[in-house]
């Protein structure tokens, strides 16, 4: 019997752009022997009736019911090696198929249904991958040729300006400290875990997008491919 991770305090969906929304709630992780809290960030993408879910976040039930009045959740998929605790129930509840980044390992043990592949099928039309191919752990973008484009991030481009109502007094002052806030920033930390190296920075300077939809963060609308430039100069010189 698979055990759920409870629904933790969560804002309501909002849209973002046509037929494409994201729900901001509560990541809470220990790390070190410390608990820390944070927000995190769901994306659905609509499709006719058919939603796909992206780094998912569960829901309470007043917004599981306002998810069901947007469609059919039918596609669960996860891009990051560090999230995906509550994929299993939505897989669960929906019988949504199981997207996944080739070497990812489901903590719920979930056998992934379609593996994502560069040029490979995708879960909604208009819908390419990136991927991270120096990362030691599977990391991905989903890049959205609508408005412009629109790039969807895991934990690789953040977008913590400020805190926000779902952290913690603790974890706001050590992200502060940490240098975490910003606009479409790369953590350090992130880059160590997964030895992410230069030539992957190169290649994601060539994707054409205007917006961005991180896992953290408000939405980066207009100006995402200009401030994360900013921070592959800043960070890598390139």
């Amino acid at each position: 019997m698979t055990l759920y991770y409870p629904a933790w305090p969560h804002g309501e969906i909002k849209k973002i752009f046509p037929h494409i929304f994201m729900v901001m709630g509560t990541n809470i992780t220990i790390h070190e022997g410390t608990e820390l809290q944070h927000s995190c960030n769901m994306v659905i993408v609509k499709n006719a009736n058919e939603l796909t879910l992206i780094n998912t976040v569960r829901l309470n039930d007043k917004g599981l019911a306002a998810l069901d009045n947007l469609g059919k959740v039918t596609n669960v998929v996860r891009i990051g090696a560090f999230h995906g605790r509550h994929d299993a129930f939505y897989i669960d509840r929906y019988l949504a198929k199981f997207w996944a980044l080739k070497g990812m390992n489901d903590e719920n043990k979930k056998s992934v249904d379609i593996e994502l592949i560069h040029n490979g099928k995708m879960p909604f039309p208009d819908c390419s991958l990136f991927v991270f191919e120096t990362s030691i752990h599977p990391e991905g973008i989903l890049h959205i040729n609508r408005e412009s484009g629109i790039i969807i991030t895991c934990d690789s481009v953040k977008n913590w300006t400020s805190s926000d109502e779902f952290f913690n007094k603790h974890t706001e002052k050590l992200y502060r400290d940490l240098g975490y806030f910003g606009f479409a920033t790369i953590s350090k930390i992130w880059q160590q875990a997964c030895n992410i190296q230069v030539q992957d920075l190169m290649r994601l300077k060539l994707l054409s997008f205007h917006h961005l939809l991180s896992a953290h963060g408000e939405p980066l609308i207009n100006e995402a491919y200009e401030k994360l430039a900013a921070t592959i100069k800043q960070e890598f010189g390139i």
